[in-house]
């Protein structure tokens, strides 16, 4: 990100164009927009602007994962950042809901109607050359209302590409932004602040999160593009950055798992992280991803799923250690790779399906039959799943429910003493409440007396202490 832009072909006369309506805005004292600028607050002039004039930023961040939607206009965005058929495409994308090209983004035609009805209240940001820093999805809808003219603020003549990106973070982490980046242009813009130097506590502050959070989002990250490289088939095509822009939580919730469990069994861990991101892929429901457990491919999916999907036998295999000579550790166990060999399959299937333009027809169909196959199999593992959590639910509910009412006794017993050591306990209430315990306790042993025919000590003693009231 450091250095300048390539100048765009109109920057000559955009500058020339700023210049003198920034004399003119100094001259009626107009208003300012105060920026953090290099580490300082800096003030800029307001002036306005032609829309058809300025440029998209290519490098907002507002559209950062959407650009690899489509590869061969994202190449000419890299290559002619400025040509019109690269402008078009920002314009294109910045107007798009973010997790499906397919469809404008409700917020976009939210903003088009505010523009329509009050105009334009905030001003924009733009270099002195013309490029839009703040504002380019406002910039977007006015356009598209026909509206002539944007105000923005103009930043200083030496504006850098850094500088750039800096503003744009710092005005998009206030909390006045109405519109949010979405999550995986988020973790973009992280890994690009770590990428320029900046260290990892003061990024968190930045984003206004705490440092593990930041852990854990880059966590993430690094899952998404091993899962997009995972996903490759043999015709090239990959599964995309946007493609992951829904599963937020759903990715988030497994790292806390998989963290949590790696502590004590790294071999599960990597099991349930790998039922899970199969599941993301499926786009099953965070609650139903909730339900695969370590053991939810070899106990629910194993035996269920059909032959085009059952992965191939795996074995354990030593692999070496760069620089240690004749020494090899074992790679991952049998059902782990057995586990992983299956999420590779469907990762592989949903990157065909998203690219279904570009592949033969004959592929296409295959692998939406895959996926239409494996989402039958992992509803069905998900249904016994549930079914098993709710039943050991149930075995755990009477115990526990006891356990809490052994503690509530307990503190009375202490509340007890000391409310008679000051003389106000009240006794009949006392009382009350003791026959209330004793009514329950009687209850509980005639459904006790019922179910056990070898009684414990523990059932014993109820049973014994309440036969007077049976």
């Amino acid at each position: 990100m450091a250095g300048k832009f390539d100048v765009p072909p109109e920057a000559e006369t955009n500058r020339m164009l700023v210049e003198e309506r920034l004399v003119q805005a100094r001259t009626e004292a107009g208003a300012k927009v105060t920026v953090d600028w290099r580490g300082q607050q800096k003030h800029l002039d307001v002036i306005s602007m032609p829309v058809q004039m300025l440029y998209f930023n290519p490098d907002t961040h507002r559209i950062r994962a959407q650009r690899s939607l489509d590869l061969e206009r994202n190449r000419v965005l890299d290559e002619e950042p400025w040509s019109e058929p690269a402008q078009d495409y920002l314009r294109h994308l910045l107007g798009c809901k973010p997790s499906n090209p397919n469809q404008t983004d409700p917020d976009f035609t939210a903003l088009v109607d505010e523009l329509r009805e009050s105009g334009q209240k905030d001003p924009g940001i733009i270099t002195p050359e013309g490029i839009l820093v703040d504002g380019n999805t406002r910039c977007a809808a006015l356009r598209q209302l026909g509206v002539k003219d944007i105000r923005v603020a103009v930043l200083p003549p030496d504006t850098s590409r850094s500088d750039i990106s800096d503003v744009e973070l710092s005005l998009q982490l206030r909390r006045d932004k109405r519109r949010d980046y979405t999550y995986v242009n988020r973790l973009i813009a992280v890994e690009e602040q770590l990428a320029a130097g900046r260290r990892e506590d003061d990024i968190a502050r930045a984003f206004n999160i705490k440092t593990n959070t930041l852990h854990k989002d880059r966590w993430v990250y690094q899952l998404i593009l091993d899962a997009i490289e995972r996903s490759r088939t043999d015709s090239g095509a990959t599964l995309r950055l946007v493609d992951f822009e829904e599963d937020q939580e759903q990715l988030r919730e497994l790292h806390r798992d998989y963290t949590k469990l790696k502590q004590t069994d790294p071999d599960a861990a990597d099991q349930l992280k790998e039922s899970r991101l199969a599941m993301v892929v499926l786009d099953f429901a965070k609650t139903s991803i909730r339900l695969a457990e370590a053991d939810f491919h070899t106990r629910y999916l194993d035996e269920r799923l059909p032959m085009e999907l059952k992965p191939a036998e795996q074995q354990s295999a030593s692999v070496g250690i760069p620089g240690l000579p004749g020494v090899a550790v074992q790679d991952a166990a049998p059902t782990v790779k057995t586990t992983r060999a299956l999420t590779d399959t469907l990762l592989r299937a949903k990157a065909a399906v998203q690219n279904a333009d570009k592949l033969d027809p004959a592929e296409v169909a295959r692998a939406g039959q895959l996926m239409t196959a494996a989402s039958d199999v992992f509803t069905a593992a998900v249904k016994l799943a549930g079914l098993n959590a709710q039943l050991q639910k149930r075995k755990i509910a009477v115990p526990e429910r006891l356990t809490d009412a052994a503690d509530h006794v307990n503190q009375c017993a202490s509340e007890f003493a000391d409310a008679k050591a000051k003389r106000v306990l009240d006794e009949e209430s006392f009382d009350d409440a003791l026959l209330t315990l004793r009514a329950s306790l009687v209850r509980l042993a005639k459904q006790a007396g019922r179910t056990f025919t070898t009684p414990g000590d523990g059932v014993a003693w109820l049973l014994e202490a309440t036969r007077a009231e049976a």
